[in-house]
């Protein structure tokens, strides 16, 4: 296991900044801003801004104050966060984000969960967090052939909890990570001690046969809102399941394309009220994007999709989590289904509405997001 800092070489810096400088921008179409895609007039300032006033050094330095390692599992470089707990007993938390997210958008809840005694809380409560990248992300190694999905990944992060010295954890996902997060409760019951999510995998299918409860109005309309929204906003995922390759050309050569496909993502999937920067600073949007840009992770990133298609999360008759699963509704999430849908597989012994955040919730409101932690994880506790 070697240690990692993070040092961007600054020819990459000179390369970025000159591609900042010669953008070619298309045509303007006057329309509301983002109701066709990503606004044109926020996009031209976040472009301005990347190429003259943001500091990467400073963010690199930012980041580099999280212990990070990197660990070869099964022929993949995992780079990963690892920030050890107040006190003597403090517990493990393996967390592991989604796209167009990254390690990055986890960073800010590490305070609140390493040394909650700062905060109002007690040392005794205090977590381990383990936060990787996962592969085709980041500084981890990037797929060349088909098999990375989440599925495999969960079977990654198992073995690097071992190596880690953790024979018991607790998982929390989102996104991608919420996938994954599901995949090691299923594989690892006697690891996992508890599961919690703020995403519902979309993948994710229970058994629906004649022994199994027939849908109710409430789970068919979910179905329905998924339809609807798939129609609306899903033209994303489609090309990421479908035709990556075709994408990839253009957002690995182009830093305002690669911004804009990403930003737009920021802003519908956040709680900001159409407004970003209430949600999001220009910093901290680009410190996530500029991680894409410098390791060239766009093409490996997206490419999780496809193993998505071909492994969903589906379960047969008779499977079920039986790790106790707490889930997290944010108001501004994607579609979530209604609690029976979920309670069809999972083990829900928690299930708590916030009044605020989105898709990255751990991004917009981190302390918040740590209290829902601390209240699921503890109830498992004292359970």
């Amino acid at each position: 296991m070697k240690t990692f800092k993070i040092a961007i070489p600054e020819q990459q810096l000179h390369d970025l900044s000159i591609r900042l400088k010669q953008v070619r921008w298309p045509t303007r179409f006057y329309e509301e801003p983002w109701v066709l895609g990503t606004d044109a007039s926020f996009l031209k300032r976040l472009v301005d801004y990347w190429g003259a006033e943001y500091n990467w050094r400073e963010q690199e330095a930012w980041l580099n104050r999280f212990p990070q390692f990197i660990e070869h599992v099964d022929g993949f470089d995992i780079h990963f966060v690892h920030v050890r707990g107040e006190g003597v007993s403090s517990r493990p938390l393996l967390l592991t984000h989604g796209w167009p997210g990254s390690f990055v958008e986890l960073l800010e809840l590490i305070p609140y969960l390493t040394t909650p005694s700062l905060y109002g809380g007690q040392a005794e409560d205090a977590f381990d967090v383990i936060i990787p990248s996962l592969p085709g992300f980041a500084f981890s190694s990037k797929p060349t052939q088909r098999g990375v999905g989440s599925k495999y990944v969960a079977t990654l992060w198992a073995e690097l909890m071992v190596r880690l010295g953790y024979e018991r954890y607790f998982v929390q996902g989102g996104d991608i990570g919420a996938g994954v997060s599901t995949w090691l409760a299923f594989l690892y019951p006697e690891r996992v001690k508890g599961l919690h999510l703020n995403y519902i995998p979309g993948s994710y299918k229970p058994p629906l046969t004649q022994n199994t409860p027939a849908m109710s109005k409430e789970e068919r309309s979910y179905l329905d809102t998924v339809a609807e929204w798939l129609e609306r906003e899903g033209a994303y995922s489609s090309l990421h399941r479908t035709k990556p390759e075709t994408l990839a050309f253009a957002l690995s050569d182009s830093p305002a394309g690669l911004a804009s496909w990403m930003v737009e993502k920021f802003q519908s999937w956040s709680d900001c009220k159409g407004d970003i920067e209430s949600s999001f600073s220009l910093d901290h949007i680009l410190t996530n994007i500029s991680i894409y840009w410098f390791t060239n992770t766009i093409a490996s990133s997206i490419r999780i999709y496809t193993e998505g298609a071909h492994m969903p999360l589906h379960f047969a008759e008779g499977q079920h989590i039986t790790v106790p699963t707490g889930v997290s509704l944010f108001p501004k999430e994607l579609p979530t289904p209604p609690r029976s849908w979920v309670e069809r597989v999972y083990k829900v012994t928690y299930w708590e509405k916030a009044n605020k955040g989105g898709h990255f919730a751990a991004m917009e409101h981190p302390k918040l997001f740590a209290e829902h932690l601390y209240h699921f994880f503890r109830s498992i506790d004292i359970g």
